[in-house]
């Protein structure tokens, strides 16, 4: 083999690899079911937002949903709390479930791994996808949020929940770091559902086993008796932000939710990675 085909061998698989990344993400957000499911999560900020509105002068409850009346910022900090027990992951479970399992049901998988791109490149390709697809759906929510808050309700300076206030700029840069958080904690469930989805060739299975993991995790976290159990269950970090809505910023809070997150991710990437590397593709 000459020097310049050396040279350009790795040139050639970066460029598959990209090329791949391009074409995943891209068919990703046309899928019409995919493009559905971001028009209902967009929908659940402006649900909360006129219904805040038009109930306003009759009865403003405490909490987050009392706060929107003051700022319209907090209906897109409030549509993540929404959305993040169960909407979100159900939106990970459908996308990521497949990723592999849909492939090798249409057959399609065993003709990606004619091109020059090895099985541990193609899982990453799936692993990307999904990471885009976590800060997309997660983004998504609180920008109809943050569109519908700031029409609907006043601006200016956010009063937090310990009673100080910032500009509406920190406010926003506080949002921008839930939003990240959010993507991190459903990139562990996507971490997740990528294994499931190198176990099966059924597509459907893959995401449902993905959604029950996610729920029977949610379940055992509302147990009193498996009080124990709350610390390894990432589900019991979704909503670990709080901290972010007060002042001083304190990211403490946010740690164990990260790490944790980072450790699901290390756990099932690796499961993935040895199921897929092995496994016998025969469609």
């Amino acid at each position: 083999m000459s020097a310049v085909e050396v040279l350009a061998k790795p040139r050639a698989v970066a460029f598959v690899g990209a090329r791949l990344i391009r074409s995943e993400i891209g068919m990703l957000l046309r899928r019409r079911r995919n493009q559905l499911i971001l028009l209902v999560l967009a929908a659940i900020p402006v649900i909360i937002g006129v219904a805040v509105k038009l109930t306003t002068n009759r009865n403003t409850p405490d909490g987050l949903i009392g706060d929107i009346t003051n700022n319209g910022i907090f209906v897109a900090f409030t549509a993540l709390v929404v959305v993040i027990p169960i909407f979100l992951p159900m939106a990970v479970s459908v996308v990521v479930g497949e990723s592999v399992a849909g492939e090798a049901s249409s057959g399609t998988l065993r003709y990606l791994l004619v091109v020059p791109v090895s099985r541990t490149r193609l899982l990453v390709v799936k692993f990307l996808a999904a990471a885009t697809w976590c800060l997309i759906i997660a983004s998504v929510v609180a920008v109809a949020g943050l569109v519908v808050g700031l029409l609907l309700f006043p601006a200016g300076r956010v009063t937090l929940l310990s009673g100080s206030s910032i500009t509406l700029a920190a406010a926003i840069a506080r949002l921008v770091l839930v939003v990240g958080y959010a993507a991190l904690m459903m990139l562990a469930i996507a971490a997740i559902g990528l294994f499931i989805s190198t176990l099966t060739e059924v597509p459907i299975a893959a995401m449902a086993a993905t959604l029950a993991t996610a729920i029977i995790m949610q379940v055992l976290v509302a147990v009193p008796q498996l009080h124990a159990l709350r610390p390894i269950l990432i589900s019991n970090s979704f909503l670990d932000f709080a901290d972010v809505l007060r002042d001083p910023l304190v990211l403490s809070g946010l740690e164990h939710g990260v790490l944790l997150a980072l450790a699901y991710l290390a756990i099932f990437w690796s499961l993935a990675w040895a199921r897929f590397t092995t496994k016998d593709i025969s469609s």
